[in-house]
């Protein structure tokens, strides 16, 4: 097949998120997602000043302290707007919140600071944090059918008009993922060879410097049983026969892999919350294009984008939502829930093709009062109506709609 080069500037949702953020509040922007997800692209696109620990005079500059890195970029000039200045990969430098913390206190008036990294940036910020209140945080993710269609923000309604996705751009997401690089690119080869580095590099590289995981083989087994395993539930003492670990060491390591963003955890839906902790959750992959059974890719790829849409809706603000599942005693189940301000808000069951309706959709909107249900089907051609015009019963949707009306 032929590569397909195109433009690795193209505009992001992310490009209108940091220029609002950058342009209404003084705190720092910290930007955090999956390795090679287009962070340091979407933000030096918002950067008056640039400064990456990895570059060694850049590293000598960020020793110095505060008042260098301000006189050396100039920042400290008089201008129309405030200036900003990006920080990357400054994780690695053991005081870095020390740094930013003198930073921030001593020039929060006369400039802007956004800082970004690897997946590890999360991990570092969550321990001992002495940046409370300076920062807000946006996690970035893959493009989505609602990016690729739109790059505004949404409204106070949340949910988008509906906008079509051509084929190319549909299927360009479904065979090679949203990662900027693979999506852009569309090239069979180039999409396999950068997801078999990826992986390597996140094991080898991100887990050997992060953790204290000494058993990187039976870890790369685990990670190899988890991309088949995507959109399943995890019975960690059957994966862990399997690793030949205790269950306990493999709950450990599928948080790691979590927090390095190379899947996520939904826990199934209660009231209350300590049920949900006691129960196994359902596991699914960053990358979905390395689903390679269609079904459970379909559900990956809608779970992907419900996950980039609850996090961003809360990143910005407009409201408190999580994402989990739903299953009963008697194996009845949905595939997600969306909960708005503590109650369910939205249902949604993911289909490859155009199924029957599912009978548990009815059984629990009727159950939990859930003013959306919606049967999400992949394969669907895109139909021109908003998918939540009227609440009510449950509709089979085509995801090119549904989708294009998230985030």
């Amino acid at each position: 097949m032929a590569s397909i080069i195109v433009d690795m500037s193209e505009p992001r949702i992310y490009d209108a998120i940091l220029a609002d953020h950058l342009t209404g509040n003084r705190q720092m922007a910290f930007v955090s997602g999956p390795r090679q997800v287009g962070k340091t692209t979407a933000c030096r696109r918002q950067a008056d000043a640039y400064v990456n620990w990895d570059d060694v005079d850049d590293r000598k500059l960020i020793l110095a302290g505060p008042r260098e890195v301000v006189a050396d970029r100039k920042l400290d000039r008089l201008s129309d707007t405030r200036p900003v200045v990006l920080f990357d990969e400054l994780h690695k430098y053991p005081h870095w919140k020390a740094f930013l913390k003198g930073l921030y206190d001593g020039y929060a008036e006369q400039l802007r600071i956004a800082v970004t990294g690897s997946s590890r940036l999360d991990v570092y910020r969550r321990g001992g944090d002495s940046l409370m209140g300076r920062y807000f945080l946006y996690r970035m993710h893959p493009f989505s059918v609602a990016e690729v269609t739109s790059h505004t923000l949404p409204g106070p309604n949340i949910i988008r008009a509906p906008k079509p996705i051509d084929d190319a751009q549909f299927n360009a997401l479904w065979h090679h993922g949203g990662f900027p690089e693979p999506f852009l690119r569309r090239d069979d080869r180039f999409t396999r060879r950068w997801q078999t580095l990826r992986l390597a590099q996140l094991v080898r590289e991100e887990i050997r410097d992060l953790t204290q995981v000494q058993h990187l083989d039976q870890l790369e087994i685990l990670v190899r049983l988890l991309t088949a395993r995507s959109a399943e539930q995890l019975i960690y003492a059957n994966i862990a026969k399997e690793v030949r670990v205790a269950a306990d060491t493999v709950r450990r390591w599928v948080t790691t892999l979590g927090e390095l963003h190379v899947g996520f955890l939904l826990r199934p839906w209660f009231t209350n919350v300590s049920r949900s902790l006691r129960k196994e959750p359902k596991w699914y992959l960053r990358d979905w294009s390395l689903v390679h059974d269609e079904g459970k890719r379909a559900e990956t790829f809608i779970a992907c984008h419900l996950l980039k849409a609850v996090e961003g809706w809360n990143d910005l603000g407009l409201a408190t939502f999580e994402l989990g599942h739903i299953r009963d005693k008697e194996r009845r189940e949905v595939d997600f829930v969306v909960s708005r301000a503590g109650k369910p808000w939205l249902l949604v069951e993911a289909k490859l093709s155009d199924d029957d309706m599912s009978p548990h959709l009815e059984r629990f909107q009727k159950r939990l009062d859930v003013p959306f249900a919606f049967q999400v089907t992949v394969n669907a051609d895109y139909v021109d109506r908003d998918c939540f015009a009227r609440p009510g019963k449950p509709l089979i949707v085509p995801a090119r709609t549904f989708l294009s009306q998230l985030l």
